[in-house]
């Protein structure tokens, strides 16, 4: 079985995850898909082949050389993003892709003034979805580059490399992929998620993340003896969300920016609440925006004893620093920058490197803070999340040969 077959195969089973279940895997089929694989790498003859009760799966490649080379991982999300449909998939290949629009249905049309990516990838092979469904490239594209890689590094054995660790993991896409992530079971020095978009980007810089619940408490009485009496919870939401910034809002923000994004609302004259999510990749800035919040609450307190409360949480954090700590330790230990490793392995795959900031997180940003530093590479899926996402072949192609280049320059 070749890359595309094992991919095509994947996206037909459905994984889509479920925030609102509160268990893990948040739905059954992911277990039933993650149950799928590793009877596959059973069949292939993969070692130290787990599956835990959470569906967290777990494979090793054996090293073919007596070298001291360090334990190198790859990872991959096994479900689909809720944002669409993952069920009854059904995908199609686009030979050759001639830089027209391309009709998915008779109702649905990919165009290109829309999607202009596409004309970077006219004369290669599309696979594509039939309008109704995503695509499931987001992740398992990965899935089946990491494998197809293994696969090639055990046809070659010309090529040395050390011990290799796989994982696929469930519910990325609702936030708890890396929850429950056994690092110390994984065993690896560290690792790469591929989960990136399009052909050549590595990632190693995200957002720190928080959100934060505001409450506000109103008094209500009849409007018509409300005078000195009445406190509007739902008017003290708008007050607070009026002294954030305008121009620190998602839809005004770009690269290195951050932002105070209102994500919910909800409100009466009794009880009102906002929901933020406040991202920056300054770790300071982060740190400011969050006294912010804060700052903005006491000023209504002050104005209205005990009306505003705040709930706020960290998320996640910049994996930058961890991915430079880790390379610290590498040069001491005369090995390779596991950034330059990458860069250099995704030259050798025949493409230049698009290094950018992940406007977002990763399962990557949560393992390297639970001691796996995990840079994010490519793994040629576009449009991720609805019914336009696609995948060129040949994409694919140079994401699995980054994993091959990867495990051949770390053994040299």
């Amino acid at each position: 079985m070749d890359l595309v077959e094992r991919f095509l195969r994947y996206v037909q089973v459905e994984t889509t995850s479920d925030e609102s279940t509160e268990v893990t895997p948040s739905t059954p089929t992911q277990m039933a898909f993650a149950k799928m694989l590793k009877q596959e790498l059973i069949d292939l003859k993969f070692e130290e082949v787990v599956l835990d009760e959470l569906g967290y799966l777990y494979a090793t490649l054996p090293a073919n050389t007596d070298k001291k080379v360090p334990t190198v991982g790859f990872i991959a999300h096994m479900d689909t993003a809720p944002d669409a449909s993952g069920k009854n998939v059904k995908p199609r290949i686009v030979k050759n892709y001639d830089g027209k629009d391309i009709p998915l249905n008779a109702d649905t049309v990919m165009q290109t003034n829309y999607f202009p990516e596409l004309l970077n990838h006219v004369g290669e092979d599309l696979i594509v979805t039939d309008g109704t469904t995503l695509l499931g490239a987001d992740d398992k594209a990965g899935i089946a580059e990491i494998i197809s890689a293994m696969i090639y590094l055990r046809e070659h054995p010309e090529i040395e490399h050390g011990k290799i660790r796989m994982a696929f993991n469930p519910d990325e896409e609702i936030g708890m992929g890396a929850h429950h992530f056994n690092v110390e079971l994984f065993g690896c020095d560290w690792a790469y998620t591929m989960d990136g978009g399009e052909v050549g980007e590595l990632e190693f810089e995200n957002f720190n993340a928080a959100s934060a619940r505001i409450t506000f408490h109103g008094t209500n009485v009849h409007p018509g003896t409300a005078k000195g009496k009445m406190v509007n919870a739902a008017l003290l939401a708008m007050e607070f969300a009026e002294q954030l910034p305008e121009e620190e809002r998602p839809e005004s923000t770009e690269g290195y920016e951050g932002f105070y994004h209102l994500t919910g609302m909800s409100g009466s004259v009794e009880e009102a609440q906002l929901s933020y999510i406040i991202r920056d990749h300054n770790r300071e800035l982060f740190e400011a925006r969050k006294k912010n919040i804060l700052a903005i609450a006491e000023n209504i307190n002050a104005q209205y004893p005990g009306r505003c409360e705040v709930m706020m949480k960290d998320q996640y954090y910049n994996m930058l620093e961890k991915v430079q700590e880790a390379d610290e330790e590498n040069r001491k230990k005369n090995l390779p920058g596991i950034i330059e490793l990458a860069k250099q392995a995704i030259l050798d795959a025949g493409v230049a490197p698009k290094v950018q900031p992940i406007r977002g997180g990763t399962d990557g940003a949560q393992l390297s803070f639970k001691g796996l530093p995990c840079p994010n590479i490519f793994a040629g899926g576009m449009n991720m999340h609805g019914r336009f996402e696609y995948v060129p072949i040949q994409s694919m192609e140079k994401a699995m040969m980054t994993v091959v280049n990867i495990c051949k320059l770390i053994a040299k």
